[in-house]
């Protein structure tokens, strides 16, 4: 998002808990609004983009799920409606893991909600909560559906598969194989998110997708057919969510109403980059 950012002519200014050495960074967590307004009002952002979460769908402690996706984005939101200088958009990163596993096709804004798991309920409680700002900030929510890309932790899918076949290990162990998503890349995904703080409509929801979606299976034979490299799948029990959403699939009309250009990566783009 920075790098894209940049290369939209914004100066960025980063924060987190984390060390690093810029001095563009701030040192803030979502917990404690004090720090957040402190960099609030020192760097004065003229747009602000919350993709802070907990964003791991099988995190184990969902008392931390609640308190940084929801509590800490109040904080957030809080410490920007008190600031004595108003952003001209905050985009605000929820998820498609909100409409659940009770809807097929391409799911629209307006397909009803039904999150299964406590991930998606703190995202979608995190948009009701920032719906209570919209008449105090402009705030922009996207949902993006499945992405990944060069970076990412292999504790999520794409990569975990990736890694087996830039290893040609001989087997992987999956859960349930026979699930469809809309994987984007990450590339796509900030080059829309920065469309969004341009054109997007303060108080209105977006999804972020292709339309497009992939089983696992398909995932797995890209895969062997970018590398040459056959590997076999293993269902591990374990593995399979008792809650598991089977297909989402975004319907992005809404999206290319205000980035008229919107063209997504393929997934086959995607996979190359990683394996490469």
């Amino acid at each position: 998002m920075s790098a894209e950012l940049c290369s939209a002519g914004y100066e960025v200014f980063g924060t987190g808990s984390q060390t690093i050495e810029s001095s563009n960074y701030y040192q803030a967590d979502l917990s404690d609004i004090l720090s957040l307004a402190s960099v609030i009002e020192e760097v004065r952002p003229d747009v602000v983009v919350h993709l802070a979460a907990l964003a791991f769908v099988a995190h184990g402690d969902a008392e931390a799920l609640y308190k940084v996706n929801l509590i800490g984005t109040r904080n957030l939101l809080e410490a920007l409606s008190q600031s004595t200088y108003q952003p001209s958009k905050v985009l605000v990163a929820s998820s498609a893991n909100v409409y659940g596993n009770q809807n097929e096709g391409l799911l629209t804004e307006l397909s009803p909600v039904a999150p299964a798991n406590d991930y998606a309920v703190s995202k979608l409680a995190m948009e009701f909560l920032a719906k209570t700002y919209i008449d105090r900030l402009p705030i922009v929510i996207a949902r993006p559906f499945n992405y990944t890309g060069v970076g990412q932790d292999q504790k999520f899918l794409i990569p975990k598969i990736v890694k087996h076949f830039r290893q040609r290990a001989p087997n992987i162990e999956l859960g349930n194989v026979d699930v469809w998503r809309d994987f984007n890349d990450v590339r796509s995904v900030v080059r829309a998110y920065c469309g969004l703080i341009g054109s997007g409509v303060a108080g209105q929801t977006y999804n972020i997708a292709s339309g497009t979606t992939y089983s696992l299976r398909e995932v797995i034979d890209l895969c062997t057919e970018l590398t040459g490299h056959a590997i076999q799948i293993s269902v591990n029990p374990a593995f399979v969510r008792a809650n598991e959403v089977k297909t989402l699939s975004g319907d992005i009309s809404k999206l290319r109403a205000v980035i008229a250009d919107w063209n997504p990566l393929e997934l086959r783009e995607t996979l190359s980059w990683m394996l490469s």
